[in-house]
């Protein structure tokens, strides 16, 4: 591990790069007619994938990023998943196909805070509006506190074949500091339902850089995990943003770990993974050799989403609900963000969409390759190759520094330095002068 190279970049602010441009950047040029534009375009021949966001939580968890909000009610949750089902059917009528789906994933927010009934009805509207494979991968993330057995009963019979489980952390003094409290027993027991159903890919997201949080506590959790050998990990610093998140504020300050402990933190775990038998991919993955997502990264087909890396090859994810964010060929497009407006605008048969970006770049490869030909990114965007890096100095400063190298016009990320790509692709990123302050640390 390269812990001066910690130190010296780990305190730039830099976006997770799971689209590019960031969301701050999109447009409201891209709104509900250029949406339907794009819509009439998809093809039919070729399958899209679906993301649909539940942005309801019982508790909120202080360090969350997500747009979500907290009720104790099912009234509400009830009628957005109304507007769900009818924004669905907005997009099957638009497009005027039978249009093929090969991934659902249901996000949050806690999409099992649905009543299995609630649960079963919404996915069975999607299924009317659209053709959902028979192999269609549908996956779901779980909230394992939550998770009864009426609601994994409705999980197979919706056909999930993918849960990711929230874990965090299981120090406890880190989970009364972030305000979840998740034992290792409500976790392996979820597992067990979910397995137990015909769920064959279980999926954990963990935390580094969490207050309180030490390399001693990372491996404890690390060690509890593999015993219930999940398929995949996603490891993702946390990302302090107390002045775009403030329910962040409950997290004092001084009890963050530094860039170099962070650093520290998330190679530890990467070590201990590996030692486990998972394999590295990209930045912030890990799954078992033979899951998909390790035979993408062999294959060269490894794709980075807003869930982080995935091997769907999708052209076209088609976002629902409030936030949603979608992609397609064209560019990127967001639905409005405050619920009432959201519900509105589909309650008048109008889409929620009110920003988005029309693709003119892309940083996607080296995020997932750790390498990336300039030329080649030059020839894509019609750009002059010398104008291919945006930030020359910083990535004459990386290369200096031996975080990559550069050959033949092709810029590869060094082996030890992976955990800093995010500082490389940085150098592409024509917005980033302005938007540091929404950012967390690259550590």
């Amino acid at each position: 591990m390269r812990s001066d190279l910690a130190d010296m970049y780990g305190q730039d602010k830099l976006p997770r790069y799971t689209s590019y441009p960031t969301a701050p950047y999109f447009s409201s040029a891209i709104g509900e007619k250029v949406y339907r534009h794009w819509l009439r375009s998809v093809s039919a021949h070729r399958p899209v994938s679906l993301y649909v966001h539940i942005p309801f939580c019982r508790s909120m968890c202080w360090y969350c990023g997500c747009h979500t909000s907290v009720t104790k009610q099912d009234a509400p949750i009830a009628v957005f998943v109304a507007a769900l089902r009818r924004e669905a059917q907005l997009v099957a009528d638009t497009i005027k196909k039978s249009l093929p789906v090969a991934n659902l994933h249901f996000g949050g927010g806690t999409p099992t805070i649905m009543t299995p009934e609630l649960f079963v009805d919404l996915a069975d509207a999607f299924r009317y509006a659209f053709f959902v494979l028979p192999d269609a991968e549908i996956a779901v993330e779980v909230d394992p506190r939550t998770l009864t057995n009426d609601l994994t009963q409705a999980l197979e019979y919706c056909g999930v074949t993918r849960a990711s489980l929230g874990v965090q952390s299981f120090d406890p003094r880190v989970q009364r500091a972030i305000n979840r409290l998740q034992s290792f027993e409500q976790t392996a027991a979820a597992v067990e339902r979910l397995r137990r159903v015909g769920v064959r890919g279980i999926n954990f997201d963990l935390l580094y850089g969490l207050p309180f949080q030490t390399v001693s506590c990372c491996l404890d959790t690390i060690a509890k995990c593999v015993e219930l050998r999940p398929d995949r990990f996603s490891v993702f610093g946390y990302a302090h943003v107390p002045s775009f998140k403030k329910h962040q504020r409950k997290i004092a300050e001084e009890s963050l770990p530094d860039s170099v402990e962070r650093h520290v933190q998330s190679e530890t775990i990467a070590e201990a993974l590996q030692d486990a038998g998972y394999v590295r991919i990209g930045l912030d993955h890990f799954a078992l050799p033979d899951d998909a997502l390790a035979t993408a990264q062999r294959e060269g087909r490894l794709r980075r989403n807003f869930q982080g890396h995935t091997d769907d090859s999708a052209d076209t994810l088609i976002g629902l609900g409030a936030s949603a964010i979608g992609r397609m060929p064209q560019g990127f497009v967001q639905n409005v963000v405050a619920m009432r407006d959201y519900l509105d605008r589909i309650a008048g048969g109008r889409f929620a969409t009110v920003k988005g970006y029309a693709f003119t770049e892309d940083i996607e490869r080296i995020m997932c390759d750790l390498t990336v030909d300039l030329e080649q990114i030059s020839r894509i965007h019609d750009r002059d190759p010398r104008t291919a890096v945006v930030d020359r100095a910083r990535i004459d400063r990386l290369l200096a520094d031996g975080v990559a190298t550069m050959s033949q016009g092709r810029l590869t990320v060094s082996e030890g330095s992976e955990f800093l790509v995010r500082s490389v692709a940085s150098a592409f990123d024509a917005h980033l002068p302005r938007s540091t302050g929404v950012h967390s640390r690259a550590v």
